[in-house]
């Protein structure tokens, strides 16, 4: 397979992209806004005017999308993917969606002959443009052997989780986790500020002890320097939370640590912080 269409050059899909150009797959991108297409233009990638464009002569189709109603309108919308995806084709979403919606996904993909694997990741856009991301896979056995060449060229390792879903969910436990430990550490350093403590002997403490994590250590230099360049956007965290909230009430589970950090995400998006990193989190508490 060397025909791959990519859906969406965000921070983690144009790091994917320039990781399968890197790999010598025949490209072609699609993203909403066009300019985002351009680098890989000049590198020879195909540019489509619309995601059926970029799917119709496809081998393999990869999605990297914001949430539900964005992946909705680019697969499934006017000139949506599937439209003009060819039986035989692989889709692999590699968004971070409701299961729920990754499953119905998973199905007309395969009323329209396709196979289908749900792909999210893990990592961030340092990891998305060295081609280190781990791809937390649902789907056949058989599908993903057929698409890990691709796979390969986009990240480190490769783990499979059982049928359509499993990798979204993984993917929202991964990341609620991480929401919660940013919140945890956002309201350290708040108290750590507003009580006097020395910040650099306090943070040493945290981040040499018991608390610290590759998280913890890779965010708290952001929220020192108040420097919030886009890794993973806020408004993503906080759409996150939300699926895993949602996903874990079905299963009778309040996940009560997630909604208290769903709690802080919305304070920081309501301070129109949503498009800086979610480091950021910390902001409303420092202005409190």
């Amino acid at each position: 397979m060397t025909r791959v269409a990519l859906l969406g050059l965000g921070t983690m899909g144009a790091g994917m992209a320039g990781c399968l150009q890197k790999a010598g797959f025949e490209l072609t991108v699609w993203n909403r806004t066009r300019e985002r297409t351009a680098p890989f233009e000049r590198n020879g990638a195909r540019v489509a005017a619309s995601p059926a464009q970029a799917a119709e002569n496809a081998e393999v189709i990869i999605g990297m999308l914001a949430d539900d109603n964005v992946a909705q309108a680019v697969w499934l919308g006017d000139n949506g993917a599937l439209h003009a995806a060819k039986a035989g084709a692989i889709v692999i979403e590699c968004s971070t969606l409701s299961p729920d919606f990754v499953r119905q996904l998973a199905s007309w993909a395969t009323q329209r002959g396709c196979g289908f694997l749900d792909a999210p990741v893990t990592g961030s856009r340092t990891q998305a443009a060295s081609g280190e991301l781990r791809f937390l896979v649902g789907g056949e056995v058989a599908t993903l052997d057929r698409a890990r060449v691709v796979l390969k060229a986009m990240g480190k390792e490769i783990v499979h989780f059982g049928p359509v879903g499993s990798g979204a969910v993984m993917k929202l436990v991964n990341n609620f986790v991480c929401g919660v430990q940013a919140s945890a550490l956002a309201e350290a350093l708040a108290l750590i500020e507003k009580s006097g403590l020395d910040r650099d002997a306090a943070l040493s403490i945290l981040l040499d002890g018991a608390p610290a994590s590759p998280l913890f250590k890779a965010v708290t230099p952001r929220m020192v320097s108040q420097d919030y360049s886009v890794y993973f956007a806020l408004e993503l965290m906080h759409k996150d939370l939300s699926y895993a909230v949602k996903e874990a009430a079905k299963h009778g589970l309040p996940l009560l640590t997630a909604g208290a950090a769903r709690q802080l995400f919305e304070q920081a998006l309501s301070k129109q912080l949503g498009r800086l990193d979610f480091s950021a989190v910390v902001e409303p508490l420092r202005s409190r």
